[in-house]
């Protein structure tokens, strides 16, 4: 390409050379002596082309924990007695499950804004007793009891101090990050997963009972083809009943504060 761009400058240089003298030999007299031909003027070199701007990341500020944090496999004690200096309850902490605490945290977050929840990856213990409904068949609701099976985890939302729980969760944010590229994200940034959970969960709609239900086989259903449509973590929310949905969103809110608070600006280089 350059070596055509060269010989075009070329013979555009020797042609309007020849058409000026032309004319000079037309309306001259005496005939001049022949101006000498000029060598073609040199291309100008193309600059390169400028390097990519860096992105800017928002990222989590983690000082250095004290004290020395463990290694993953080996952080469920740590964890416990973590999650026990913030819920200072010991009935509440018999919820949560003693293995693999911080895998099934992340696990739990990241499947939150999806269609299913598995239980076999959740943290804490399922609600006991089985889900109420009430009236006839044909016109189902979620029955006002059945909220009252939350009421011991919305307790631990109510509970938990929104400010010493992210500085809990910045402090452990390395296992946290670990446990997420080991689920599949080498590349990901797991801080950037728990604010799109925080933005799903909060934008639950705000239910006012009764909440109509259907039950086309085994499970219910909600008879309102939004809320069915809507993620795992907001059809959580939304079968706890208005109170604790209330309770529990506004908690949320306050912990995405607090986690922003926390975060920082940071240059990476473009990925392109």
């Amino acid at each position: 390409m350059k070596k055509n761009i060269l010989i075009a400058v070329a013979i555009a240089a020797l042609f309007g050379v020849g058409i000026g003298g032309y004319f000079y030999w037309q309306h001259s007299q005496p005939k001049p002596e022949p101006l000498p031909v000029q060598a073609p003027p040199l291309p100008v070199p193309t600059p390169p082309p400028p390097a990519p701007a860096p992105v800017v990341q928002q990222v989590i500020e983690a000082p250095p924990a004290k004290p020395e944090l463990p290694r993953l496999g080996e952080s469920d004690k740590f964890m416990l007695d973590t999650l026990a200096s913030l819920v200072s309850n010991r009935t509440l902490m018999r919820l949560f499950y003693s293995e693999r605490i911080i895998h099934n945290i992340v696990a739990t977050i990241d499947n939150l804004p999806g269609k299913r929840a598995p239980l076999s990856v959740m943290p804490v213990k399922p609600v006991r007793g089985l889900f109420i409904s009430a009236g006839p068949e044909e016109d189902l609701s979620i029955s006002p009891k059945n909220a009252l099976r939350y009421r011991a985890y919305v307790s631990i939302a109510e509970m938990v101090d929104a400010q010493k729980l992210v500085e809990a969760y910045v402090r452990l944010y390395p296992l946290f990050q670990q446990a997420y590229e080991e689920l599949g994200y080498p590349k990901k940034y797991f801080n950037d997963r728990l604010l799109f959970v925080l933005d799903n969960l909060i934008a639950a709609p705000d239910i006012k009972e009764p909440v109509k239900l259907v039950q086309p086989n085994v499970l219910y259903l909600y008879a309102d083809p939004d809320l069915e449509a809507r993620s795992a973590g907001q059809k959580i929310l939304m079968r706890m009943g208005s109170k604790n949905e209330a309770i529990v969103k506004t908690k949320l809110r306050q912990i995405k504060l607090q986690v922003m608070l926390h975060m920082h600006e940071k240059k990476v280089e473009s990925a392109e």
